[in-house]
């Protein structure tokens, strides 16, 4: 307290000799930090991201607030405060990750302040902005070109010296959130991919998804030898043989009609042709999953009509395996038994009997490891037992693998592309001995450059960026440094960056709304549509409400991110603050996104010779699925802040 006091009124006898007479001083860590939007993690006062003492480059600061790229910070000063000073860099507990981070001050929307970027181990950078007559101050934190892995950012000893009226934290009011999709009709519709990939002799599963009153008649023309129909629920099963692609013809009927589609079934070397789409556990539940909330799960996609519209996946996340050294006799105990087959905690008591139950729903199911000795949160994995596991996780009867880095990095201390590669050459040869169809899921965070080598490697997709939290900067951080990486996906393998983080969410086992608004939730499923991502829901699906289910059941934007042809999209515009993205479509069409990052609406236009195009368009807005008119050179919209539109061209 005494070298608060001192540094206080050290603050004070400058600013005194400076103005002739005392300001007040407000240190940054005293506003209410909770308004302050940030990439990854919670800001603290006074101590790192990580919660630890603020130090960078060895030296300790007592005051500040620890935050993360890319971060935002808005105060009202109503134009009655003289100064803002701090000091920045990046903390010593990034762990020599390699960060890079610019810091960024605006005063009434004009750039004031702009570090250099700087890096690990570097000294703190003095930041000193006069604010004579500023009503609105902006604090930013950015990543240095390279995302946001491991940014660490301290703004040390930061204060805003003021007379009058004390500044504020701004408070952006969240707007209610507003319903695009159309409710399903009460007559037939088959949706989901139009191509499904299965291996010869390999245990085939698939649901028929379909909206419409029930009850539902299902049949199939053209189905490869070996598999079969079950015309009540409408899941085909078995095993082909014989390689080849397959026309079908699908039929769905009630009292009120009859609806087709034309799917092909390719029996070959490749699987997920389109990206997956079901539920992840972790963005929920975290290591608080049991069997029950899995199950649970595997109702709610049934219940809600999530699995009408395509989503098929059910995928337990880390901490279904033994801790070792836990206290807890329901987590700790022996990793392995007697023949060195991985056991599961008590939370997961009989793992067949739970795949059999969600397998009898026609739904897949995924199961997570890692190529070290340990998971990320600490529960055996694979190392040096792959094959081992691959074939228990097959006799599991998993369809999917999610394959996290995390402790390989402490026998890859300083890996190499070749280090970085090899765990998962080993795993996914332990796969391909394993008589089952396993997506594979590689998770290393987009170091060496993944999307580069990914495929070569047998993955189906691979995590290009850290974890995603459910906020602003962190969605839009990630999504939008998707550019670039298109030129690496296509059918059967994708770039992931990661799950999604609408509805309920929080890490377990406390849960809350997220943090993202209707305009940013519409954004976040926008754009990993358009870049062919898979789509993975990380919230609890027993709490699904209209809005959440308005986001995740519209055919027409998921037909986008399923469509057969497999192109990731491209960025054709970045000015202004607003960006166009572009996906080519198998039937010749082109899905445009129109996004506006900025923190005003903006009109967004898109010119045909941008994207190759010319003469009359019909435009579509997939969202409200209700065609806009023609268009012969360009298309504009008023896009609302962190906003997107999401339209099909097509050459009439």
């Amino acid at each position: 307290m005494q070298k608060k006091l001192l540094i206080i009124l050290a603050v004070n006898l400058w600013a005194g000799a400076l103005f002739g007479q005392a300001p007040d001083t407000l240190w940054l860590a005293d506003l209410d930090l909770s308004q302050m939007e940030i990439g990854w993690g919670e800001p603290h006062a006074n101590r790192s991201i990580e919660g630890k003492t603020i130090t960078i480059n060895g030296r300790i600061f007592e005051h500040g607030v620890g935050t993360h790229a890319v971060s935002y910070y808005a105060i009202n000063l109503d134009g009655e405060a003289e100064r803002f000073k701090a000091m920045v860099g990046v903390d010593d507990d990034a762990n020599q990750q390699r960060p890079s981070i610019q810091f960024l001050v605006h005063a009434d929307r004009r750039q004031v302040f702009k570090s250099p970027i700087l890096h690990f181990r570097e000294a703190a950078f003095p930041v000193e902005v006069d604010l004579q007559g500023v009503k609105l101050l902006e604090l930013m934190v950015e990543d240095g070109g390279d995302g946001i892995g491991w940014d660490h950012a301290d703004w040390a000893d930061a204060f805003i010296l003021y007379r009058g009226v004390k500044p504020t934290a701004r408070v952006t009011p969240k707007p209610e959130p507003y319903v695009l999709t159309p409710s399903p009709r009460p007559e037939p519709r088959i949706n989901g991919a139009r191509i499904y990939g299965g291996r010869p002799g390999r245990p085939f599963l698939y649901r028929i998804p379909a909206t419409g009153e029930r009850p539902m008649k299902f049949s199939a023309s053209g189905l490869p030898a070996g598999l079969e129909l079950d015309g009540n629920s409408g899941i085909i099963s078995g095993k082909a043989d014989a390689k080849g692609t397959y026309p079908v013809t699908l039929t769905a009927a009630n009292r009120l009609g009859a609806a087709t589609l034309l799917f092909k079934i390719v029996i070959g070397d490749q699987i997920a042709l389109t990206p997956p789409l079901g539920w992840n556990s972790w963005n929920c539940f975290a290591c608080a999953v049991d069997d029950r909330q899995v199950r649970s799960a595997a109702q709610a996609l049934i219940a809600s009509g999530l699995a009408d519209h395509g989503w098929s996946y059910i995928n337990i996340d880390d901490c279904w395996a033994i801790k070792p050294g836990d206290a807890d006799p329901g987590l700790g105990g022996r990793e392995r038994d007697s023949q060195g087959r991985i056991r599961t905690n008590a939370k997961f008591p009989d793992m067949r009997a739970l795949t059999d139950y969600i397998h009898g729903l026609g739904l897949k199911t995924g199961i997570y490891s890692s190529p070290g000795p340990l998971t990320c949160a600490g529960y055996a994995a694979s190392y040096q037992h792959e094959e081992q596991d691959a074939l228990q996780f097959a006799e599991w009867g998993f369809d999917y693998l999610k394959y996290d880095w995390c402790s390989y990095g402490e026998i890859a201390r300083q890996p190499s592309l070749e280090d970085y590669q090899k765990p998962y050459h080993v795993m996914r040869a332990a796969l391909d001995r394993a008589d089952r169809d396993i997506v594979f899921s590689l998770c290393q965070y987009g170091m060496g450059e993944v999307w580069k080598w990914g495929a070569e490697v047998g993955g189906n997709s691979w995590r290009t960026t850290g974890d995603i939290v459910d906020s602003w900067s962190s969605m839009s951080g990630i999504g939008f440094s998707q550019a670039g990486h298109e030129w690496h996906a296509g059918p059967g393998h994708w770039n992931d960056p990661d799950m999604l983080v609408v509805g309920y969410v929080g890490w377990g086992p406390n849960l809350h709304p997220t943090r993202l608004t209707a305009d940013e939730q519409y954004t976040h499923i926008t754009l990993w549509s358009l870049l062919a991502s898979p789509l993975l829901i990380g919230c609890d699906l027993t709490r699904l409400d209209a809005f959440t289910l308005n986001l995740l059941t519209n055919d027409e934007v998921l037909a986008v991110n399923q469509d057969p042809l497999g192109v990731q999209a491209s960025r054709v515009k970045q000015h202004g603050g607003v960006e166009v993205w572009v996906k080519k479509m198998e039937d010749g069409s082109l899905a445009v996104g129109l996004f506006n990052p900025n923190r005003e609406k903006s009109v967004v236009s898109v010119d045909w010779n941008s994207l190759g195009i010319s003469g009359g368009q019909t435009v579509r807005d997939l969202w409200r699925q209700k065609d806009l008119g023609v268009y012969r050179d360009r298309f504009s919209r008023e896009v609302p802040a962190h906003g997107a539109c999401l339209v099909l061209l097509r050459q009439i």
